[in-house]
C-alpha cells in the first residue's frame, strides 16, 4: 500500500509540474510573425504585377526586434525592425540589409488581425509597411501591404 501511494504521489508532482500556471512575459514575436501574400505599390501602382510572398518572422533571441524578409522577390531585402508585439507595430531606419550591403528603412509597419481577405475571400491577417531604399536612385517610397497565407492551396498565388 505504500508503494502504491508514493507511485501516487510521483505521478502528481510530475503531471502538476508540467503545467503552465503563468504567462511567460506578455506577448510574443508570434503576433507579428507570419507567411503573406504582398503586393508592392509605388503611388497606387502595382509595380510587380501581382502577389509574391514576404516573411516576419522571429528575431530570437532579441525580445524587441523581428526579421522582415522579401524572400528575394522584391528589393532582395532581410532587416531586423524594432517590434511592439502589444501594438502589432514594427519599423526600422537604416537598417543593414542582411542579403547584401545596403540600408533599408520601414515605416508604418502595422499587422491587423483579421484585417484582410485571402485571394478566396477567406478573412486573415493583413500585413502594411511603407519602404526606402538607400540604393534606390529614384529614393521612393514602396507601400508593401497584403494578406496572411491561408495555407490552403486554393489560397496561394
Amino acid at each position: 500500500m505504500k508503494k502504491l501511494i508514493l507511485i501516487a504521489t510521483v505521478i502528481i508532482v510530475v503531471v502538476t509540474g508540467c503545467i503552465k500556471t503563468e504567462d511567460p512575459g506578455g506577448p510574443t514575436a508570434k503576433a507579428l510573425s507570419n507567411e503573406w501574400w504582398i503586393t508592392v505599390t509605388v503611388d497606387g501602382n502595382d509595380i510587380l504585377g501581382g502577389h509574391v510572398a514576404f516573411t516576419t518572422y522571429n528575431s530570437s533571441p532579441d525580445q524587441d526586434s523581428i526579421w522582415i524578409d522579401d524572400i528575394g522577390n522584391f528589393w532582395n531585402f532581410k532587416v531586423k525592425a524594432r517590434a511592439d508585439y502589444k501594438a502589432l507595430t514594427f519599423a526600422t531606419t537604416d537598417a543593414q540589409n542582411d542579403y547584401y550591403d545596403s540600408k533599408v528603412t520601414l515605416t508604418g509597419g502595422k499587422i491587423i488581425p483579421n484585417g484582410g481577405h485571402s485571394k478566396t475571400g477567406n478573412i486573415a491577417d493583413s500585413i502594411y509597411v511603407e519602404a526606402k531604399f538607400n540604393d534606390d536612385p529614384d529614393n521612393l517610397t514602396y507601400v508593401i501591404s497584403g494578406t496572411a497565407r491561408t495555407f490552403r492551396a486554393e489560397d496561394d498565388y
